[in-house]
């Protein structure tokens, strides 16, 4: 099957969309599949020189919506060599630009919201969701309307879109995100980490892995984790991952003022070996976010055999609970205090018996090739004809 992905951008300080786009792009490429993307990044920027993808940069873009000219006319010409087009995200014009050239052709698109919909979005941000009514039904109403198939990453997604914008249309599908299996040697990977931040040895690691933003609520985790670290010397919070909004200043003040601010270690974004040495050094991966659509970082987690506590807005939560993998509670003060508590109570033997779960949910949910081969099925059950 020849398939082309259209994203935003390939920069990995996006987040999960683009590493889902990859996971999925490079395991369809090992079963023989013929896969391109179309981004509207710049074409010098560095995250396109370094994409290990088969990449068409068609900016640079412009304003935050990103509209570039070069895009619907070079897709219109392009269309005939791809058997299928596939859209991750929503809010940008790699989303519209797909619809205008694809209207009328016989080339089907496929759209991932990846969790664009969630009525999070509606509650937090009352303002921008009003801006967004503007031409919500001239642009992502017709889109997702006239798309063959919406994939949502899992039930909860599905049902949570409903409710954004009452004019709404689907084909509704669920079609899994995965990850590849932890790669790499672990024990030289976890080494590398250690080696690059010694005082952590020894201690009792909380991983937080992720964006620092507001959505992800790390500010519950520093408070949550100020309590338990009275009771337990042993413990240390580790929160990896970019700091977008510069919000991470006032996250280490408050650290500085409830007394753990040499018990907190901010990595900044890691990659490569680093990220899965972080990973494999952890205990226990948390992430109490207001509104997350699937966690790769919990999928990754998994895939190392490390427990994780997540909120019960994390919308996988459901699979990690009934496979008990982990601890799932509110995305409260309350809830990440519950979760942080409910792992460090765990015995030597109870923490086995959690690794040994989280692994297993991994194996059996989310890893790649089982997702990618899924989603070819659901592709040609779709009316894809290769």
């Amino acid at each position: 099957m020849r398939i082309l992905h259209s994203i935003r951008s390939v920069n990995p300080d996006g987040g999960g969309v683009i590493e889902a786009v990859k996971q999925f792009s490079l395991a369809h490429r090992r079963t023989g599949h013929e896969v391109e993307v179309i981004s509207l990044d710049a074409p010098g920027e560095p995250w396109v020189a370094s994409c290990p993808l088969k990449l068409t940069a068609l900016g640079p873009a412009g304003g935050k919506y990103g509209y570039s000219a070069k895009f619907v006319p070079w897709l219109a010409a392009n269309r005939a060599r791809f058997d299928c087009v596939i859209v991750d995200g929503l809010w940008q014009y790699n989303v519209l630009g797909v619809r205008r050239a694809l209207a009328g052709t016989d080339t089907p698109y496929f759209v991932f919201p990846h969790g664009m919909l969630d009525p999070w979005f509606k509650r937090t941000y009352p303002l921008k969701h009003a801006k967004k009514w503007l031409y919500w039904p001239w642009a992502e109403y017709r889109v997702l309307r006239d798309a063959r198939r919406v994939f949502f990453t899992c039930e909860e997604e599905k049902i949570l879109a409903r409710e954004s914008f009452w004019l709404y249309r689907a084909h509704e599908e669920t079609a899994s995100l995965g990850i590849q299996t932890a790669p790499g040697d672990g024990e030289a990977q976890r080494a590398q980490f250690l080696e690059k931040f010694p005082t952590l040895r020894g201690k009792r690691l909380l991983l937080f892995l992720g964006r620092i933003h507001v959505k992800k609520g790390c500010d519950l985790l520093v408070e949550a984790f100020a309590e338990s670290a009275k009771r337990d010397a042993s413990l240390h919070l580790v929160m990896a991952g970019p700091d977008q909004t510069g919000w991470q200043a006032e996250l280490q003040k408050r650290c500085a003022a409830l007394g753990i601010a040499e018990r907190v270690t901010w990595p900044g974004m890691v990659g490569g070996d680093l990220k899965w040495g972080a990973l494999r050094a952890a205990d226990a991966f948390i992430l109490p976010s207001h509104q997350e659509n699937f966690g790769i970082a919990v999928a990754e987690a998994m895939a190392c055999g490390v427990p994780v506590l997540i909120s019960d807005k994390v919308n996988i939560w459901r699979e990690i609970e009934e496979d008990g993998a982990g601890l799932v509670a509110p995305d409260t003060l309350e809830g990440a205090t519950e979760m942080i508590e409910g792992w460090r109570e765990q015995t030597a033997a109870e923490m086995d018996v959690w690794r040994a779960k989280a692994r297993a949910s991994f194996e059996r949910r989310f890893e790649i090739s089982r997702a990618a081969e899924a989603l070819i099925q659901k592709l040609r059950a779709a009316g894809v004809k290769n």
